[in-house]
């Protein structure tokens, strides 16, 4: 080669690595910054979370809304923790059990060294003191049937304890992964949000009704401390507002943002969408009171499972983040059946035929759902429409959050409702023996059935693993018969986060977890 040429493929070669070294280093920043592959969690910063409904001290129990999963998330731990992909037991404050053969009792042997945020040891004791409390009737605990079925606890030593049933449960994990271990010496300041002490990984600071929530790493925590110093939740009923905090990186992370809103800033860069779309679907539907004139005949109530535009409202109100259900059983439920889940399909005329041989006007129906959530009032609005369709009138009735809680829990609306439910992700049996709209002996519907209720005790009474698909046929049979409830959908909560806020997790309840998470 001469050297004319020489020196241009010399140039070329440094040219070449220069923008090679360039690139990378570009890359590392980006890397750093994203918390790409490859990155390391930063340490330190606190994390800024926006809600959309404030907490209910009282509730703190009955994962009733976002503020009470983000708060037990971050403070507390269940026994076991169930994976997001099936429903087997993981080790939580309990590292093995073993149950006997007739699944009448469970013997759980406890995690060493796990303090409480006030520095007192975690024992047995506690673990006695919180499946008790979470039986009381006055904490609302949707799995009281399950914690008032265990008759005895025994507490031979600090690490160790054993639950004696009075028969058999099926859903006996779902508990344990359900209920938050509390500390005894403060949980009478719990009903007053003054004070939540539990072993996670996060310790409440100070809430301040309307305004927020802080929090501070738990430094003793078993698992490890935190990356993030703390945590402040910011409640922002507003849904706009919520949006502006997030576009503007005023909070990182968003609950109750609207599904038109998420879809909307999907692709905003630095913006992400999360759906809980793994074991913590919900479902959408509509409730009915069958004490009510005219909703007491299952001939009306399945009009109105008729006429009912399901793949509508899925896609206009929750923008596709989730699938049409006449039943509550997600897909990968063992209760899930693809012949009845299909049962209610888009016909007025056959709404209008059912009416017919009702056979009288069916009075105004009052619809109740939670006036400042826009998805609920979108639902409601559709709803009233296609029951008007085939002669139904509705009356809207929107109320505030506390109010429609008290009125599901006490089994008070005066028509219909319109809202989410959980629990059909757990033990089918959950649903059936627990859940405020389904519970077999007390619901919200005032819904009461003989074979229902023996379907319900089938699922329920066998020992945990026990195979009973025909009992979930069952249950699914009974469920479209009575009609009491009306399903529109199974849907996926969104959590919308900016990037700067990585490794963000949740349990099957939507309880928040950022025990990993760190900032960038």
């Amino acid at each position: 080669m001469n050297s004319p040429l020489r020196r241009r493929a010399v140039l070329r070669g440094v040219a070449a690595t220069a923008l090679l070294l360039a690139t990378a280093a570009c890359q590392s920043a980006v890397d750093a910054q994203s918390g790409g592959a490859g990155s390391t969690p930063k340490q330190g910063g606190v994390a800024e979370v926006g809600v959309n409904v404030d907490l209910v001290p009282g509730n703190v129990l009955t994962n009733s809304n976002v503020s009470i999963t983000t708060v037990v998330g971050l403070v507390y731990e269940p026994l076991i923790r169930y994976g997001k992909d099936d429903l087997k037991p993981q080790p939580a404050l309990a590292t093995e059990w073993t149950a006997a053969p007739d699944g009448t009792s469970l013997t759980l042997e406890l995690r060493r060294g796990v303090k409480f945020h006030t520095g007192r040891p975690f024992t047995s004791e506690d673990v006695k003191f919180s499946l008790q409390t979470y039986a009381d009737p006055k904490w609302n605990g949707q799995l009281r049937s399950t914690a008032t079925a265990i008759t005895a606890i025994e507490t031979p030593s600090p690490t160790e304890v054993t639950l004696r049933l009075a028969h058999p449960v099926s859903n006996l994990f779902d508990l344990l992964d359900t209920a938050p271990i509390l500390d005894s010496e403060t949980a009478a300041d719990i009903g007053t949000g003054k004070r939540f002490v539990g072993t996670g990984p996060f310790k409440f600071d100070q809430w301040r009704p309307n305004t927020d929530l802080t929090f501070s790493r738990n430094p003793d925590y078993w698992g490890g401390p935190a990356h993030l110093d703390g945590v402040h939740v910011r409640v922002i009923p507003d849904g706009q507002s919520l949006l502006s905090a997030l576009k503007s990186g005023q909070v990182q992370l968003a609950r109750g943002v609207g599904y038109r809103d998420a879809e909307s800033v999907a692709n905003t860069p630095g913006v992400t969408v999360k759906p809980l779309d793994r074991g913590a679907e919900l479902q959408a539907y509509v409730g009915i009171n069958v004490s009510v004139p005219g909703l007491d005949d299952p001939r009306v109530r399945q009009a109105i499972g008729f006429a009912l535009d399901r793949e509508r409202i899925i896609k206009k109100v929750f923008r596709g983040a989730g699938y049409p259900t006449s039943l509550p059983w997600p897909k990968g439920s063992p209760a899930f059946d693809a012949a009845r889940n299909g049962h209610f399909t888009h016909d007025p005329a056959k709404a209008q035929a059912l009416l017919a041989e009702h056979g009288q006007p069916v009075p105004i129906v009052p619809l109740t759902y939670v006036g400042t959530d826009n998805v609920a009032a979108s639902v409601a609005q559709i709803v009233q429409n296609d029951l008007s369709r085939v002669g139904i009138t509705v009356e809207l009735r929107p109320v505030d959050s506390t109010q429609f809680v008290k009125q599901l829990i006490g089994a008070q609306f005066p028509g219909l409702w319109t809202t989410t439910h959980s629990w059909a992700q757990f033990t089918p049996s959950t649903l059936a023996v627990s859940a405020y709209p389904f519970n077999a002996r007390r619901n919200a519907s005032h819904f009461t059935a003989d074979t229902y209720t023996a379907a319900a005790d089938e699922a329920w009474q066998v020992p945990v693993g026990g195979d009973t698909p025909a009992a979930y046929a069952e249950l699914s049979k009974q469920l479209l018969d009575g009609s009491f409830l009306t399903e529109i959908g199974v849907v996926f909560e969104q959590l919308v986060l900016r990037d700067a806020l990585h490794d963000v997790d949740y349990t099957r309840r939507r309880e928040l977890d950022l025990g990993k998470a760190y900032l960038s």
